[in-house]
């Protein structure tokens, strides 16, 4: 039987392995997923044990995107733009290719959300790797812009001076921020220790769209705010989540697997629904 794993240092947590085995079920794949937890210091050994002992593919997660981007034979396109690797794949021909689905889960789960992307103002919080995943799939949705703001503004303005090539995108300074936005994304962890950017309510709008890439049984830190503050599409980052594994199970497997029931499952498997 085909074997996968997610990497990640802690992964107990990991919804990967109840994702994949609803996606193989529903899609009649054989194959079993599993977990590795190695040391951050012995994740290249167990990547290279993995593959020797006949795995197909994995995930990966926090803290490993970074290095196995190096360790990989042949990064895909958006692999490249992310500067990490959350999916390898063997090739038929032996080859490791390296990918990042990241992106694209987010954007396929804002347009299941009916989010509009193209000619739209968006506002996205964070430099770190999870923008830097986000930016390239969002910028080719032909937003009107996208603007980065962060809490070290030169990090945000060296993002979007390297992806400026493919679209609109600038940085603005917390204090600077003018609206209206149609779209704002968080894609930093904060919120989850009850943390929120300096931003002013005055951005809050019914009609603005919130979306934290971060999630959990209750509401974010962010999420609870932008509530308080009157906005009405509020998303958290669960569907992101299944979404960016069905791109992962595509990659993989040839075959793309719905996502509406397994977030279903999984949000009752959460407790939230």
């Amino acid at each position: 039987m085909d074997r996968y794993l997610v990497f990640g240092h802690p992964v107990r947590h990991s919804k990967s392995p109840f994702i994949h085995t609803l996606f193989a079920r529903q899609t009649q794949q054989e194959l079993e997923y599993g977990l590795a937890e190695p040391a951050v210091d012995e994740f290249a050994q167990a990547l290279r044990t993995f593959f020797d002992q006949g795995g197909k593919g994995c995930n990966v997660t926090v803290p490993f995107k970074e290095q196995a981007f190096t360790l990989v034979d042949r990064l895909s396109l958006r692999a490249k733009r992310a500067g990490a690797v959350n999916t390898i794949k063997l090739t038929d021909d032996g080859v490791l290719l390296g990918d990042n689905t990241d992106g694209a889960g987010l954007v396929a789960d804002l347009k299941s959300h009916g989010v509009t992307l193209a000619d739209s103002r968006i506002l996205l919080l964070g430099a770190g790797g999870a923008a830097r995943g986000a930016l390239a799939p969002l910028l080719a949705e032909l937003p009107s812009e996208l603007v980065i703001a962060n809490r070290t503004h030169t990090k945000a303005q060296q993002l979007a001076a390297e992806f400026h090539d493919l679209g609109p995108v600038t940085a603005q300074a917390y204090e600077q921020l003018a609206g209206p936005f149609d779209l704002v994304i968080n894609s930093t962890s904060a919120s989850l220790q009850g943390e929120l950017p300096p931003l002013t309510p005055a951005l809050i709008h019914t009609d603005i769209a919130i979306y934290d890439m971060m999630y959990g049984a209750s509401d974010t830190a962010f999420i609870s705010w932008a509530k308080q503050h009157g906005a009405r599409q509020i998303m958290d980052g669960l569907g992101m989540l299944v979404e960016q594994a069905a791109e992962a199970f595509t990659v993989w497997r040839g075959i793309r697997p719905g996502t509406k029931q397994v977030l279903r499952e999984l949000k009752r498997n959460l407790g939230v629904i």
